[in-house]
């Protein structure tokens, strides 16, 4: 997602991409049920949970992006909102480890992409089955392994923010008892909303298959980001 998002003040998209799959999803699946087992979770800062921040609050219903309804035509299980499921994660120290590791891993082992230089086309979502992809490809990814950790969906929220060059783009919103905290593949510091220096614009709906607007509120940055 980038700047060709903002043409008239209105959200482009195009079809959404194939699923994740195939040989690198194997390997990729591998890596991570490694990772996970201890080894490279030991070399990690994760002595303490964070601190706890208030979540943000939404402000009523938004349009949702082409290429999101786009990708919610052919991944429909991707974009289905149970609310059977919890909205909020309890963030164990296990848990947080987790989501630490999953963010860490997609973002070493994909490579950043526009869509123009990927497919030729303005933007387009899907997995990134071969290895590359755009911001949003980035964060569906690591939703889907968060579910397959066993992490409620309803809870992980595509998330879309104007960033630090004034661009679109797009982030994971993980909803806990402890605050909304973002996933970003420019960062592997998973920060607390309001710490990002995002504009927050628009993210999927907890309650229905659709969109809440954020009302465009700002965040502060913070040092911490390694950007």
């Amino acid at each position: 997602m980038r700047q060709d998002y903002f043409k008239n003040g209105l959200f482009r998209g195009l079809n959404g991409k194939s699923a994740f799959s195939g040989t690198f999803a194997k390997a990729f699946l591998l890596g991570l049920s490694f990772l996970l087992s201890g080894a490279t979770v030991q070399a990690q800062t994760l002595a303490a949970l964070p601190v706890t921040s208030s979540p943000i609050s939404s402000m009523g219903a938004a349009k949702p992006l082409q290429g999101w309804s786009k990708f919610c035509e052919t991944y429909r299980s991707e974009c289905a909102v149970s609310v059977s499921e919890a909205d909020v994660i309890e963030l164990t120290p296990q848990v947080w480890k987790i989501i630490v590791s999953v963010n860490q891993r997609v973002n070493s082992g994909i490579k950043a992409v526009t869509d123009a230089d990927h497919f030729g086309v303005v933007d387009t979502w899907g997995f990134p089955d071969d290895g590359q992809g755009d911001c949003e490809d980035f964060q569906l990814l690591k939703r889907r392994l968060l579910v397959e950790s066993g992490l409620p969906r309803r809870a992980m929220r595509m998330t879309v923010v104007i960033d630090e060059l004034g661009e679109g783009h797009a982030v994971l919103m993980v909803r806990t008892n402890r605050g909304d905290f973002i996933l970003d593949n420019k960062t592997s510091s998973i920060l607390p909303w309001h710490r990002t220096g995002y504009v927050y614009i628009k993210r999927e709906s907890q309650d229905t298959v659709g969109w809440v607007s954020l009302g465009g509120i700002a965040s502060s940055p913070t040092t911490t980001a390694n950007r």
